[in-house]
């Protein structure tokens, strides 16, 4: 992807969910963008792949396994994976933001650091790296861009996306190419002879070095170069460029960046215990420490015989089209070693003594050369023993004991204490130790600093009540309680609306549960449409039990009716369609028809007599006696008064 391509994605939206921000840095393999998730409302930085890789099946799949490999590690100073996935051609990978500087920045500003500086930058990067390493997972591309230091200036491992099970291949990418910084490869990368952990601890050494002196632990012209110089020259002690340097400093450097990954330590928990061997010694302020210096540095193999020269595969560095040239390793250089003896409090030169014959001066002296010879082997086989063994004890087993217990009882063995943060634990108890780094048992000096972690008990995170809770507001209390989503399913409610969490199906709300439980919930479908039925034409009766029993109230309205008998159905609303529970459907009952009681016409005018029998519905017939005045009254009524007639039914009145 280029870098327009980079500056179209501002401002788009992966999945519906991330806004991508500005760029905020840019590698071989993707770039890392600023954005913001919207369902947990929350700034996250997004590894999104190149386009051009990003079309091949095989760096895609690679991508995304890689991505769910790093998932797993949950360690303080790793650079946490929340998602990964894919928008249209766009592979993608979100991880914690941490906003700060790179190691980069702080080696560019204040290198050549201190040795206590230095290692206290490397302490948290190797504690990172052996969560790493005892999942079997190695990261290829330590260095210090890969280093993050937040505000706070904790210590953060990122870009664990190139990051490979051990017992996979892991030297090159899909296209033969080195994966990981020339810099910092170890001379088994450069030689496609494959990685394991060792690759990640040369690079560690190759970071000290780098910290300590400012400078790059081989420098060159061009990148094979480089490689070169990683396969046939031993890094420089660092000292040669900071020679206030103790020695044991340049003997970790030693062992750290053996060319020769037998002669390394072996993954990043051993430098890290390592290391801390170390700083102990900067704490007590000794200049020199020859025992821990050869305690430290990397011992020749037995089998180190000189080796056959090797070359160097130029596979995955830039050449020019002429260039062809092999590169050999040179034949190991025998080693210096160093045995221990009392100094001597002088050399007494003895005056020749009178020569004694021959046959009695033999014997004595080939007495006195075995006398010798079997000191001197005494004085070899102790030191040796000294240097190898002797000067070692037993780190302690302080597990299960309590915090004041574990003090005492380290500090009395003789050992110097310091607690790493409290973790939680399914079988030790709250304030009780978990594990000691040095592990117990593990053959360490005298004084050395044991790194204690004591137990905060079962971690275990109480369920909340999400009833009423959208489903991202759900997520997000969900998360914030280390709990997550599980399976939804849908339901209809009467009260909690559309798209909002009705219950937790699996578990009770107060309920205690462990990190990461799942939690499945019942989402509303909002209230449940009901079918209405039309009763018109049917008995009252029959219009109320059905309607209620559907759920609906019954609203029911009276009407004479000529055509439909009493007691039935004339007409319904709503007749049809749908509504919800507790809607009001009305019904109109006839009455059937209308009985009108016949008024008392009795000497009202026929204009009176009329209106009146009008209003009432009733039709009047008129029969005036010829003889009458002008104007007759009533003066007779059939149906008489009081009796009763259906609407329409004709009055007769007689007027005279």
């Amino acid at each position: 992807m280029s870098v327009a391509g980079d500056q179209a994605l501002v401002g788009h939206t992966l999945d519906g969910r991330y806004v991508i921000h500005e760029r905020i840095a840019r590698g071989g393999m993707a770039s890392v963008f600023r954005a913001t998730d919207l369902r947990l409302d929350r700034v996250v930085a997004v590894k999104i792949m190149h386009a051009d890789l990003g079309d091949a099946d095989d760096f895609r799949q690679r991508f995304v396994a890689e991505a769910k490999a790093a998932a797993k590690l949950n360690h303080r100073h790793v650079v946490a994976v929340f998602d990964q996935g894919t928008d249209g051609d766009i592979t993608y990978l979100v991880m914690e933001y941490v906003p700060g500087r790179t190691l980069r920045d702080v080696v560019r500003d204040t290198a050549p650091m201190s040795p206590q500086q230095a290692l206290a930058f490397l302490d948290p990067i190797l504690q990172a790296l052996s969560e790493a390493h005892a999942a079997r997972l190695i990261h290829r591309d330590v260095k210090p861009e890969n280093v993050l230091i937040t505000p706070a200036g904790d210590v953060k491992v990122a870009d664990f996306g190139l990051a490979r099970a051990v017992n996979t291949s892991t030297t090159h990418s899909g296209g033969g190419a080195l994966i990981g910084t020339v810099s910092y490869l170890a001379p088994e990368v450069v030689l496609h002879r494959g990685a394991d952990p060792r690759a990640d601890v040369y690079a560690c050494g190759a970071m000290l070095f780098e910290m300590l002196t400012g400078d790059k632990p081989h420098a060159a012209d061009t990148p094979i170069q480089v490689a070169y110089l990683h396969v046939n020259e031993d890094v420089a002690p660092p000292s040669t460029l900071v020679p206030e340097l103790p020695d044991y400093v340049d003997a970790l450097v030693a062992r750290a960046t053996a060319r020769d990954p037998e002669r390394r330590s072996p993954d990043a928990r051993a430098l890290l215990h390592q290391v801390r061997q170390v700083r102990h010694a900067l704490a007590a302020g000794l200049p020199d420490d020859p025992e821990l210096a050869a305690d430290l540095r990397p011992s020749r193999r037995p089998d180190a015989a000189d080796e056959p020269t090797q070359q160097v595969d130029l596979t995955g560095f830039p050449l020019d089209a002429d260039e062809h040239a092999t590169v050999a390793t040179r034949a190991a250089l025998p080693e210096h070693t160093m045995a221990w003896a009392p100094a001597a409090a002088g050399v007494v030169e003895e005056e020749p003594a009178e020569e004694a014959p021959a046959s009695r001066r033999r014997p004595r002296r080939g007495a006195v050369l075995l006398l010798a010879a079997l000191v001197a082997l005494a004085v070899v086989a102790f030191a040796g023993w000294y240097l190898a063994d002797g000067r070692y004890t037993d780190a302690p087993d302080l597990t299960s004991m309590s915090r004041e217990e574990a003090v005492s009882a380290a500090e009395s063995a003789g050992f110097e204490v310091e607690f790493a943060p409290d973790a939680f634990d399914e079988e030790i108890p709250a304030d009780h130790v978990i594990s000691t780094d040095p592990e117990p048992g593990e053959r360490v000096l005298p004084g050395t600093l044991i790194s204690i972690t004591i137990s905060k008990g079962q971690e275990r995170y109480e369920i909340p009540d999400l009833a009423g809770k959208t489903l991202d507001e759900a997520r997000t209390v969900v998360g914030s309680l280390n709990l997550q989503i599980g399976e939804t399913s849908e339901e209809f409610h009467e009260e909690i609306p559309e798209g909002s969490v009705i219950r937790i199906a699996n578990h009770e709300v107060g309920e205690q549960v462990k990190r990461d439980t799942s939690l499945d919930l019942v989402i509303s479908k909002g209230r449940e449409p009901i079918a209405i039925t039309d009763f018109t034409g049917k008995t009252a009766d029959e219009a109320q039990a059905g309607l209620q029993e559907a759920g609906f109230l019954v609203n029911v309205e009276e009407q004479f009716s000529d055509e439909v008998d009493e007691g039935v159905v004339i007409s319904q609303n709503p007749q049809g369609g749908s509504a919800f529970r507790g809607d009001t459907v009305t019904i109109v009952v006839s009455q059937g028809p209308e009985i009108i009681e016949v008024p008392d016409l009795s000497g009202m005018t026929e204009d009176e007599a009329r209106k009146a029998l009008e209003d009432l519905g009733l039709e009047i017939n008129a029969t005036r006696n010829p003889l009458a005045g002008d104007d007759p009254k009533v003066r007779f009524q059939s149906p008489s008064a009081g009796s009763e007639r259906e609407r329409g039914d004709t009055v007769t009145v007689f007027f005279s």
